[in-house]
């Protein structure tokens, strides 16, 4: 079974997604608030039901009903409002955030827990701390957000196809992202190689400031993120190992301890498989040091 915790939009995107991809024959939707778990599943149902897709969707507000899951993704929380970074969430979330993870270790301790919550990269470390798992079986949605976005700016600036695009973003889920046009390429071809310096220092400027777009526009961002949640998901369920960036605790990697921050990392059935260390150059490494200390700044204020 698959629980989503927190039925928002951005829950419920994720819990749409994952039908849709029949990633499990149970999804599970749990939220606090009465009622509204419970008329998204309905909603979800329906959908399913005239696709012909037998996948069950169902809401609940009672934390026991996640036992047995394989995969708790965690989105509760309060969302980012126009004008605000996702570090303005920190003590918001983080009493949430543990609440939450006590529940998934009391009723799922088997489980996996992807974090999705802002501020992303201390949110997984309290996940971690909190939960005492493994590190392997806790790793953030972040990256695999960042990236999507990314791809987008480069398939507008090179008219190519989206499908022939890879891209990559490492670092924090926030102001100090890291975009890597020298490790994303079309059809396996270095993106410097259709783009002058100047367009990629545009795109990665872009990248790192859309999501506030977004939300000035739209009040919150919701798809990209509901399906960035269910490739991620999908890649344990059906052991694709994909190499995905995900925010997951470092114990040396990178030159750091006692962080959790993106990092490319191979994602299977048991989590995070392996983690990729990149031959990162001075810049890049310079940007990288400055997300962790970002990071570790940020956890040095939380109690857990």
């Amino acid at each position: 079974m698959i629980t989503i915790i927190g039925a928002g939009k951005v829950g419920g995107d994720a819990a749409l997604f994952s039908a849709l991809k029949k990633l499990d024959d149970q999804i599970l939707l749990l939220d606090v608030v009465e009622g509204l778990p419970q008329g998204e599943a309905m909603d979800i149902n329906h959908m399913l039901s005239e696709q012909g897709i037998d996948v069950e969707v169902k809401g609940s507000n009672d934390f026991a009903d996640m036992k047995g899951s394989d995969i708790v993704v965690v989105v509760a929380g309060s969302g980012r409002k126009p004008g605000m970074t996702r570090m303005d969430l920190l003590k918001i979330n983080a009493t949430i955030v543990k609440s939450v993870v006590e529940n998934v270790k009391k009723y799922a301790d088997n489980s996996m827990i992807i974090p999705v919550t802002n501020p992303l990269d201390p949110m997984a470390y309290i996940t971690y701390k909190v939960s005492g798992f493994d590190r392997s079986r806790v790793f953030g949605m972040g990256g695999m957000l960042d990236l999507s976005r990314f791809r987008q700016f480069i398939h507008e600036a090179t008219g190519h196809s989206r499908d022939s695009i890879r891209a990559l973003v490492i670092g924090e889920h926030g102001e100090n992202m890291l975009p890597l046009p020298r490790f994303s390429s079309v059809s396996g071809i270095p993106l410097s190689s259709f783009l002058p310096k100047e367009k990629l220092d545009e795109l990665i400027q872009n990248t790192k400031q859309v999501a506030a777009k977004v939300i000035e526009l739209k009040g919150a961002t919701v798809h990209a993120p509901g399906n960035a949640i269910s490739a991620i998901v999908e890649s344990v369920m059906r052991d694709r190992k994909q190499v995905i960036p995900v925010a997951t605790y470092l114990d040396g990697e990178y030159g750091h301890s006692d962080v959790t921050v993106g990092v490319p990392a191979v994602i299977g059935r048991k989590g995070v498989e392996k983690i990729i260390e990149l031959d990162l150059n001075d810049e890049e490494k310079q940007i990288f040091d400055k997300a962790v200390e970002s990071v570790k700044s940020a956890i040095s204020g939380i109690e857990i």
